[in-house]
């Protein structure tokens, strides 16, 4: 898919991952919609893209599907169209025990991470297949192919993305519409503060490589440009995709064992 010249809603596009998609897309001659619940942080998303008129700003909550609608039709009338949706935006939840976690933060998890997905692709469906060519990429995660000790539920959430992405995939062959899922493993970021979770202390989940930002960004435009069914981040990720494939069981003792600092007996 041509990117110059192209319309893309990047949620989560106010930090991290999202953020260095919204830029390196601008950087690649698209105008963009940037996603974020943090207005400041859209602000300071703009403030380094310095791109003008192709880039607004949505400051919403994509668990509300009344807003995530109406900011489609805001895109729509600020740039003429929308060619592609990218779902960055995420949250993990607290590292505990699936036993020692409240039934809230469940459910926020599973809205932001899942539903937000949802709302955001069922906005956007009518506008991308109307277009000559388009895409969708969703973010899952590494959380997807085995379980992390104290993020049962963030897993969860991202297997969902995982399998409602390929879903559209199959649905949306012989379209103009390609659909990409993404597996990013760890990768530098604010996420833990934007999750209003504590990131855990120094040591957890030792002999990991970490991914930045921008690289992983670059990935996931990459994937937009080749339209590529499928994209894993960092050596982690497609160790832990090889082994969970060869032998789920190992992989998930495996990550019990090397990880288990990250959440407390």
């Amino acid at each position: 898919m041509r990117i110059d010249g192209k319309v893309f809603v990047v949620t989560g596009g106010g930090s991290g991952i999202g953020r260095e998609v919204v830029l390196q897309l601008l950087g690649r001659g698209a105008s963009v919609a940037a996603v974020d619940l943090r207005a400041p942080s859209l602000d300071q998303t703009a403030s380094l893209a310095h791109a003008g008129g192709r880039l607004t700003l949505h400051a919403l909550d994509v668990t509300d599907r009344a807003a995530v609608r109406a900011m489609t039709g805001d895109v729509v009338a600020a740039h003429g169209a929308v060619d592609g949706l990218l779902n960055v935006a995420g949250i993990i939840q607290h590292f505990v025990p699936l036993s020692e976690l409240d039934v809230g933060e469940i459910e926020r998890v599973m809205d932001v991470n899942f539903w937000g997905v949802v709302h955001t692709t069922q906005a956007a469906l009518p506008h991308l297949l109307s277009r000559p060519e388009a895409c969708v990429v969703n973010v899952s995660s590494m959380g997807a192919f085995a379980p992390v000790p104290g993020q049962t539920a963030y897993g969860a959430s991202k297997a969902a993305v995982t399998l409602l992405t390929e879903g559209l995939y199959a649905e949306l062959r012989g379209t103009p519409v390609s659909v990409s899922v993404v597996f990013p493993g760890a990768v530098r970021t604010a996420i833990s503060a934007n999750s209003g979770v504590t990131a855990p202390g120094a040591g957890a989940g030792e002999g990991f490589a970490m991914t930045s930002a921008p690289d992983a960004a670059k990935q996931i435009v990459e994937a937009v440009a080749k339209g590529r069914f499928r994209v894993v981040i960092g050596k982690d990720a497609r160790m832990l995709d090889w082994m969970s494939r060869l032998s789920p069981r190992r992989a998930t003792e495996m990550i019990a064992r090397r990880m288990a600092s990250l959440v407390k007996a």
